[in-house]
């Protein structure tokens, strides 16, 4: 009984234990690692020809993967109590940023479309830290209202309606790409919260024509689809981008013409550092970078899911729906943008997480990672006191079996 006594103060002494994903961790600095590497290769050229310095993009581009480390290290710190306590507060903020980029003198017009806002020094795109906030409001409305999203379809109608708003304002930017994200994601973390199909069917049934009004109604929208089933049929206007990343990656064959070798990015391929990254890497790399780069998002993906999945069982239930959610958002996007350079999607604009050039995107993907890693630990930290409970009430059972 004495030792009983003396193990049960040395565990309460010591307390449970969390620790950050070794894969997770693994995958996500090896995804940034590759992406450094090939932002340097991709951008030399377009960097050069506009007389900024060879090495300016990935200059920027480290400058903004550094701001998101730091980002990422303070979210991975941030009890996830306290960020579902400011969940409905962050969404509210999120709608507010949103109308910010028509504001004229504080929105900015780039290329016809109000997506950003003027922070004086850089422009930041809202929808990237949007895209973070609405899994966080999500999973603390899932949280508050289980019962209700699972056994009622008016419990399911306020996460739609939500979500319904924030693609309303993202359309009328216009940004499509991200639209269609939220809304998959948004209905991906809906039913793993416990939904019935048939519920997310009804509410999700307008949408649909929805979304295919607003991809049918603009003409350069019409022209992406167009040329996304025939690129070749007008190879220098419409069909321009995909034909030049099908070139690209048809010259990499099976491990590339190596590092630096490419010549789709010499001012053939647009967007070569940032929507058309991979292109560069199937074509320098080859078929092994392509499988290389796909298997460390699947790792990715598959740990955070599988993480969520061990959260819900352990009643860690906000941890889990966030590790559900930004998971997700990151292999979807992450979809998405292997789609567009392989030529089975028509052109989004979503760039390849933690790869791509970019400034609010490289600093909101560490952020999600970073929160995604937190969830994590407070997920192993209850698994961890589930097992020290098994070990205190063993030797306890055993104690009582002794007296009688």
């Amino acid at each position: 009984m004495l030792d009983w006594l003396r193990q049960t103060q040395a565990i309460r002494r010591q307390g449970p234990q969390g620790h950050w994903d070794a894969w997770l961790l693994f995958a996500a600095i090896a995804l940034a690692s590759i992406g450094v590497v090939m932002v340097a290769s991709s951008s030399i050229a377009v960097a050069d020809g506009e007389h900024i310095g060879a090495f300016y993009y990935l200059k920027k581009h480290l400058m903004f993967l550094g701001l998101g480390t730091a980002l990422a290290a303070a979210a991975a710190r941030t009890e996830l109590k306290h960020i579902e306590k400011y969940a409905f507060l962050l969404m509210l903020l999120a709608f507010i940023a949103l109308l910010l980029v028509f504001l004229p003198g504080i929105g900015m017009r780039i290329n016809g479309a109000r997506r950003w806002i003027n922070l004086l020094v850089l422009g930041f795109q809202p929808v990237e830290a949007v895209k973070l906030v609405v899994v966080i409001y999500l999973a603390s409305y899932l949280v508050r209202h289980r019962d209700g999203v699972e056994h009622r379809l008016f419990g399911v109608v306020k996460p739609i309606g939500v979500a319904g708003l924030v693609v309303l304002l993202l359309l009328a930017q216009p940004d499509f790409g991200s639209a269609a994200l939220i809304v998959s994601v948004s209905v991906g973390m809906i039913w793993l919260g416990g939904a019935r199909m048939r519920n997310l069917l009804a509410l999700g049934a307008p949408l649909v024509p929805a979304l295919a009004w607003a991809a049918l109604t603009e003409d350069y929208r019409i022209k992406r689809l167009t040329s996304f089933l025939d690129p070749w049929k007008d190879p220098f206007n419409d069909g321009f981008q995909l034909t030049q990343a099908l070139i690209a990656i048809g010259r990499g064959e099976w491990f590339g013409v190596g590092l630096g070798g490419s010549v789709q990015k010499l001012f053939y391929l647009p967007e070569a550092h940032t929507d058309f990254i991979l292109a560069v890497i199937a074509e320098e790399l080859g078929l092994a970078g392509i499988l290389l780069v796909l298997g460390l998002f699947a790792l990715l993906v598959g740990r955070g899911l599988w993480l969520g999945l061990k959260g819900v069982e352990l009643g860690q239930r906000f941890a889990g729906y966030v590790a559900f959610g930004l998971s997700l958002t990151l292999g979807l996007q992450a979809l998405v943008s292997v789609g567009v350079n392989l030529g089975v999607l028509p052109t989004k604009g979503l760039t390849l997480p933690l790869i791509s050039s970019g400034g609010s995107s490289v600093l909101m993907t560490c952020a999600m990672v970073g929160v995604l890693l937190r969830a994590g630990y407070e997920i192993t930290r209850a698994e961890d006191t589930r097992r020290m409970a098994t070990r205190v009430a063993m030797p306890a059972a055993q104690a009582e079996e002794v007296g009688a």
